[in-house]
Order: structure tokens, then sequence, then C-alpha cells
């Protein structure tokens, strides 16, 4: 059996940071550290933080009064910061740069009519909602867009970790709709790059894993992507998490992960598989890197 492994792959620089920012928040606070929700969407990254000492918190008021506590990769509505200070906390923030971007925009463009593409309930959509206004736009559900005039200048935000061939494809039903709509690019480099290397691993490949968590929003997409091309997509963190049956006469595999995903979890899925042959499919993304907040550098 060969092995087909997608690049670029795995830690974006955005989960990169939000991973150092505990780690060093660990280093020079001590323990324990509170994140409220998951600093990133992958259960072997909370475990090892959770090991070294960060408390996941769902809710903010659960957070201990004059503790430290680290906003999650995904971003939190102001009210969560309102109650942090009231709290007496001492607030770090993990949000990813391109997160904080969507604020900024929802945030200048407030006062206008904005739709926001995204998924209902995912954390992300929680706090960008939470900055000004604005109609949720679920592909998921059955949606039908707000009435308003023709000629309405309205503003098209979007969650950064969908698909970026369906987000195209509301924005352009929206702005065939109202010709005024000004649509902003909001999904993550790294989203779209590992979904156009999705995309080629389906043309030489009987199956794909994507190796992530099932509540990481961008792995989802990319198991969606793969099958949306007509190749059998699996997700799952660890091979324990599927049945061997999936593989018998397969001749050709392809292997993927999410941005949240770190390398060691696609080692093990090497080690388990026992490839003939690992090929590399696709182009290594430019290096990007976001720097820490001012109280950890």
């Amino acid at each position: 059996m060969e092995l087909f492994l997608a690049t670029p792959r795995g830690f974006c620089a955005g989960v990169v940071r939000a991973i150092e920012i505990v780690e060093r928040a660990l280093d020079l606070y001590g323990t324990p550290i509170y994140v409220k929700h998951e600093i990133v969407h992958n259960k072997y990254v909370v475990n090892d933080l959770a090991k070294k000492g960060a408390i996941t918190l769902k809710d903010i008021n659960e957070a201990p009064i004059g503790g430290t506590v680290i906003f999650s990769a995904h971003g939190s509505p102001p009210k969560d910061y309102e109650i942090a200070k009231s709290k007496n906390l001492k607030i770090i923030d993990a949000t990813c740069p391109l997160v904080t971007k969507v604020h900024n925009e929802a945030k200048k463009y407030n006062g206008k009519k904005i739709i926001l593409i995204g998924h209902k309930g995912h954390q992300e959509v929680i706090g960008t909602t939470g900055q000004a206004d604005m109609y949720v736009y679920d592909d998921r559900e059955d949606n039908i867009l707000p009435k308003y005039d023709s000629d309405e200048e309205l503003v098209v935000l979007s969650q950064t970790t969908l698909s970026v061939e369906d987000t195209n494809k509301v924005a352009n039903q929206i702005k065939n709709q109202y010709k005024n709509a000004i649509i902003r690019n909001d999904i993550c480099y790294a989203v779209s790059n590992r979904q156009n290397a999705v995309k080629e691993l389906a043309e030489l490949v009987d199956l794909i894993i994507v190796i992530g968590s099932v509540n990481s929003s961008n792995c989802v997409r990319l198991k969606e992507v793969a099958e949306s091309y007509g190749t059998k997509a699996l997700l799952a963190n660890s091979p324990d998490e599927i049945e061997e049956d999936n593989f018998y006469g397969l001749l050709n595999i392809g292997i993927t992960s999410g941005a949240s995903t770190p390398e060691i979890l696609v080692d093990n899925f090497i080690n388990f598989l026992k490839p003939s042959k690992i090929n590399i499919i696709g182009t290594d993304e430019r290096d990007i890197n976001f720097t820490l907040p001012v109280e950890l550098q």
C-alpha cells in the first residue's frame, strides 16, 4: 500500500501562537492557568496542556477571582472580557489575528447591514456576532436571505474555517441579490491551502484520512471537500478510532490533517499503516508567524 501525504497540513500560524501563549503563560505565572474554551479544537493538544496545568473552562464565570485566563484562538465576545475584568482576572488574548481581523471588520461596518456566513453555535461565530449586530447565514440550513432593499450596501463577512467553494457560492448568491454588497475575503490562508491540497489528493487515492478532532471545523471541512470530489474520507484523531475494515484492499491512501492537528498524530497513522512508499503531494506554504501578546514577549 502506498501513502500519499498532503502538503500543507497540520498547525497553522494562529494555532502555533495560541499553544505557545499557553506554554509561556504557564512558565511565567505558574499553575493553574485557565483557558476560556478549548485553546484549539484538538483533544490531544488540550489534554497535553491540561497535564501541564492549563484548565479549560466552558464559561468565563467558572474562573476564580484573581486568576489568569487565556481566551482561546477562536475569539470571544466582548461580554466575556467584561466578566473577566469584573472578576479581576489577568487576561491574555490568544485569539488568532485572522479572527481578530474579522472582529475589526464587524466593528468597522457596525451600523450597516452585516451578513456573517458561518455555523451557528461555533465558538468563532459566537465571538464575531458579539462585535456588532449581524445576520448569520448557516449554509447547513435552509436559509433565506434577509429582505433588504435591493440597493442596500450590506457587508458580507465569514467564519475563517469554512469551505472556500461553499462560502464563495453563498457570497455570489448574496451579490446577485444585493448588487452593492461588500464581500470580505475572510477564509484563513491555511484553511484554503489545506483544502486545495485535499482536492489534489482526491484524484490520486482510494481513501483520505483527515487527522484531527471531530469538533474542529476546518477538519470537518477537509473531509467534506474530499467527499465532494468523489473520494471516501474518514475523520479521526488516532487509528483506534477507525475500524480496520476501512483499509482492506486499498492500494492508495491519502493523509492530511487540520490546522489544529499536531504532527505526532500524523506519525502515529503512518506507523500504523506501514506503507510500502510515501509520496508527498502539494507544495509548502510560505512561513507565517504571528507575534505574541506584549506581556509574554
